[in-house]
């Protein structure tokens, strides 16, 4: 939240117009940078129309939360009116989204989605986005949890007449969703009116803002009711608008009988395998044939093991990329390709049958098998020689079959605890994108902080999971890794650091000692204690993530200097270049520090890059600090 106070207030502060300024500074100090020009000239013409909107209605004692931010994701509610019900005297809580649109029109295939002159893409109808806002809140905050009946939703297009706009009312309106234009003004102000009463809001403001946040829904945790019954995650704008694009894509093909590709592309914690298990579990429900594909061992063992637990046919809904090769061409009508960035350049290995290898590449496979391929990825998590999927591989890999291909970005995240200001310190801390390291501002959505040694990382760590959290250690791949281990032994502890050692996470698809295999690491409860790596650990999340960085990656003077010699990973061969192996490296501490839902605590190995990370990071590790 950038701002709170009275709407009387509010309106004060926008007439003299230091409203503005407070919102940029507090902008600047949540976020590391200084707001788009299109967002401060939104917050001057809008937010003025809402407060005199709400005073004009008697109700200048509301609360307004100004760029509300939901819980556990980066997403931001224009304002969030917090009063006193008119009837029931209890606290009630409106999300209003505001826009300027003058006109705007449904999109062709399908009412959820609008279009304007200015946006080149279809975007979420105003309606369904604020329903979203509300569905989402109503999950997460405490305070709502138990009352949804205290939320409602409103998107008020203050600019908008009868004529520029009438095709948006097509679509469903409820309570977490109802449409206002300014042309008939009249009609928001009864609505504030039926919400809000006339009292202090200051209260119930209070109960929303210290309203406990509950825990992430894990993916893993409701995958098979995801997919056997219902969808259990509640999807938000981009994440919408790429959701309905896939289906209306699957319905044009089928009406049409042609072929169309999409790719959905985002960073670390944007939504892209909460979209496709919900697609999945959409797709069937509708009794449309479909499967999920990754290259990723894990990840697809892990959802064969919890979405497929009680059905066989859920199980075998879940593929590699490399179980393509023989597959009939349009055989499916729908393939959904989740981590596609880790796709190869062809499906053969050592166990390929001669007959099998044709040189064709995996991404060909992959768009020949379904009248929709769906690929969903991140352009900067390969850490692993030889993975090549980008948008620009797909886009040209269509153009070559002369198929439609469309790019739906997605840009909000809800890894992290929906930090945009984390994310931003960890790849300006590996440099992976320009400016240089960024010391850390403690933020209300994520914890940072440095361990003085792998014994008091741990400790810690043990004591977030005594409080009922979960928690995992990672390393860079710095230690030799004991492949096989003799019946009956436990695993050795191959992660040496001082007097420290602890195993690393079983290497195969068995349980060693009580360790579950390498895939259930990141989310059985018996993985902690050992030491996972980053191919176990991308694609997952935890609530509290402990990440040693190893020799391979350490700071000197005032850059960061890699050690090939000090990875022990068998996937860099001599005959990878070393400007690929720097590349990889911190993209896999990249991977490795974003994996925490609440917290990461750091560790290096090396003393002047602890030094350095004291110096960037700022909390040193203690309880006292959380």
């Amino acid at each position: 939240m950038l701002f709170r106070d009275s709407a009387a207030a509010v309106a004060a502060e926008c007439l003299s117009g230091s409203l503005f300024l407070r919102l940029t500074e507090q902008f600047v100090h949540v976020h590391g940078h200084k707001p788009g020009a299109s967002e401060v000239r939104s917050w001057e013409r809008s937010i003025p129309v809402l407060a005199s909107a709400l005073n004009d209605s008697g109700l200048g004692q509301v609360e307004m939360l100004l760029e509300y931010g939901l819980p556990l994701n980066s997403k931001r509610a224009d304002a969030v009116l917090a009063g006193v019900h008119p009837d029931t005297g209890r606290p009630s809580y409106v999300v209003v989204e505001l826009k300027q649109w003058s006109s705007a029109e449904p999109d062709d295939d399908d009412p959820t989605l609008c279009r304007l002159d200015s946006y080149a893409r279809a975007v979420l109808n105003p309606v369904d986005q604020v329903r979203g806002y509300c569905q989402y809140l109503a999950s997460f905050n405490g305070a709502l949890s138990g009352h949804p009946e205290r939320l409602s939703g409103a998107a008020y297009l203050h600019n908008a007449t009868e004529f520029g706009v009438s095709g948006l009312f097509e679509a469903e309106q409820d309570q977490y969703g109802r449409l206002f234009i300014g042309a008939r003004r009249g009609e928001f102000l009864d609505f504030l009116r039926s919400k809000l009463g006339t009292g202090s809001g200051a209260s119930a403001a209070d109960e929303l803002l210290d309203g406990k946040i509950g825990p992430s829904k894990q993916l893993m945790a409701v995958a098979a009711q995801e997919v056997r019954e219902r969808e259990q995650f509640v999807l938000l704008d981009e994440q919408k608008v790429a959701y309905r694009k896939v289906l209306n894509a699957v319905h044009r093909a089928k009406r049409a009988d042609h072929k169309e590709v999409v790719v959905v592309t985002g960073g670390p914690g944007t939504g892209k395998s909460v979209i496709a298990l919900s697609l999945l579990g959409e797709l069937y429900r509708q009794n449309i044939p479909a499967l999920h594909a990754t290259g990723s061992s894990s990840f697809t063992t892990t959802m064969r093991k919890v979405a497929g637990a009680r059905k066989r046919e859920v199980k075998d809904l879940f593929k590699y990329f490399n179980s393509f090769m023989t597959a009939e061409r349009n055989g499916l009508d729908v393939l959904i390709c989740d981590e596609a960035h880790r796709m190869r350049e062809t499906s053969a290995n050592r166990y390929t049958s001669a007959a099998n290898r044709t040189g064709k590449p995996q991404i060909e496979e992959l768009i020949d098998a379904a009248r929709v391929p769906v690929f969903l990825l991140d352009e900067h998590q390969v850490v692993r020689p030889g993975e090549m999927g980008t948008v620009a591989e797909i886009e040209a890999a269509a153009a070559r079959k002369g198929l439609r291909c469309q790019v739906v970005p997605l840009d909000s995240q809800f890894r992290c605890g929906g930090s945009d200001a984390y994310l931003r310190w960890v790849v300006r801390l590996l440099g992976l994108e320009p400016g240089g390291p960024l010391i850390w501002e403690p933020d209300d959505k994520m914890r940072l902080m440095v361990a003085e040694s792998p014994q008091e990382l741990e400790a810690f760590l043990h004591e977030q999971r005594a409080h009922g959290y979960g928690a995992r250690m990672s390393a860079g791949y710095c230690w030799k890794w004991t492949k096989k281990v003799p019946p009956g032994q436990a695993l050795p502890a191959d992660v040496v650091i001082g007097e420290w050692a602890r195993p690393w996470n079983v290497f195969g698809d068995r349980a060693v000692a009580g360790a579950p295999p390498a895939a259930l690491w990141a989310t059985d409860p018996a993985g902690f204690g050992q030491v996972g790596c980053v191919y176990t650990a991308q694609g997952f999340e935890y609530d509290w993530s402990g990440v040693i960085i190893g020799p391979d990656l350490v700071w000197r003077g005032d850059q960061w200097v890699t050690d090939r010699t000090a990875s022990k990973d068998p996937a860099f061969k001599k005959s990878t270049p070393d400007a690929d192996v720097v590349q990889l490296i911190r993209n896999t501490y990249k991977v490795l520090l974003t994996r925490g839902m609440i917290g990461t605590v750091v560790y290096s190995t090396d003393p002047e890059t602890r030094e350095r990370l004291r110096e960037l990071a700022g909390a040193p590790l203690s309880l006292t600090s959380v």
